[in-house]
């Protein structure tokens, strides 16, 4: 059984990984990308969400610029889980709640998964142009994708133990989001719209057991192997979805930078294709895909070891820190 990996703590507002003080707290009327008001007006208020560890569990909060405030306090739902929040519709009386309240922040809190209870994990292959071209392989006619699971979820700022079973630990960049509302066989506007917020995701790949089989599971879901956070950034926070950039660094080497314009299926059109296929949930999480340079195609082959150090980025939706054991 693998022991628990220390989760990061966030002790100052100043120290939240990467998240510029500016962004912590903007009224909802207020949009981090300059999107038309009648666009930001159909979206959820913009807010920063957070699961961090309460002495009864995983709790919610919110992201503020004086530190972590307790959605279930907030809410007067004592205690409620960010899933909760986004399957009973409370984000907009959430964010009334921040706006209003006086409460003090909670002290030192301890950030786990943005979302750690998904009931699904998908995660989607050779979405990005630049990714599929450096691979040799025509970009797809539909979506490939895979899944991931619970064990996978890591916190913010927690190593991740490389998997004894595999030699080739490779790293992805990605964007994910997190479906706000049920999605049943909807088009791409109603996709769009039912999508809760976005976050930083690192898709580690075994690629030696990946490719061992036809299906590429067995490289994806050993424990740890999703980073995410540091929170779930609501749309008009987080800016237009086809215009979000990121960036990966490897020991402080620059090695992935992208936007998602270069997706092949941009969000609204993936999320479409998703719920044709399935149902999906609130709180699912699905990771767009990731751009080119993963250390696989490198020359020579870059894989993680033990000690190294992944920064992932992005101007809206912060700063995702790995540490590989």
């Amino acid at each position: 059984m693998r022991e628990e990996a220390p989760r990061h703590k966030l002790l100052h507002t100043h120290s939240i990984s990467g998240i510029a003080p500016h962004l912590l707290a903007r009224e909802p009327s207020e949009s981090a990308s300059g999107m038309p008001a009648s666009r930001a007006a159909t979206r959820v208020a913009a807010m920063r969400l957070v699961t961090y560890r309460g002495d009864d569990g995983a709790r919610a909060g919110v992201l503020t610029d004086r530190g972590v405030l307790d959605a279930g306090a907030l809410l007067g739902v004592n205690p409620i889980s960010v899933r909760q929040v986004l399957e009973t519709e409370r984000i907009a009386d959430l964010a009334g709640s921040v706006e209003a309240s006086a409460a003090d922040p909670v002290e030192g809190p301890e950030l786990l998964p943005p979302i750690p209870d998904p009931d699904k994990i998908i995660c989607i292959g050779l979405n990005y142009r630049s990714h599929a071209a450096e691979a040799g392989i025509d970009p797809p006619a539909e979506p490939t994708f895979f899944a991931k699971f619970r064990n996978a979820l890591a916190a913010p700022g927690s190593p991740v133990p490389l998997p004894s079973a595999s030699e080739k630990v490779d790293y992805e960049a990605e964007v994910a989001f997190v479906v706000g509302r049920r999605c049943k066989e909807v088009g791409p506007d109603q996709a769009i719209d039912a999508v809760a917020g976005y976050m930083l995701f690192n898709d580690l790949s075994a690629r030696d057991l990946q490719f061992a089989t036809p299906q590429w599971m067995p490289g994806k879901v050993f424990d740890g192997s999703a980073p995410c956070g540091p929170a779930l950034v609501t749309p008009d926070e987080a800016g237009a979805p086809e215009a979000i950039s990121f960036a990966l660094d490897l020991n402080g080497e620059r090695m992935q930078e992208a936007s998602t314009a270069d997706l092949i299926f941009p969000i609204g059109d993936l999320a479409a294709r998703l719920s044709r296929w399935m149902t999906l949930e609130p709180g699912d999480i699905v990771s767009t895909g990731t751009p080119a340079g993963v250390g696989s195609v490198r020359q020579p082959r870059v894989w993680l070891k033990p000690g190294a150090e992944l920064v992932i980025s992005s101007p809206t939706l912060g700063e995702l820190r790995s540490t590989i054991a």
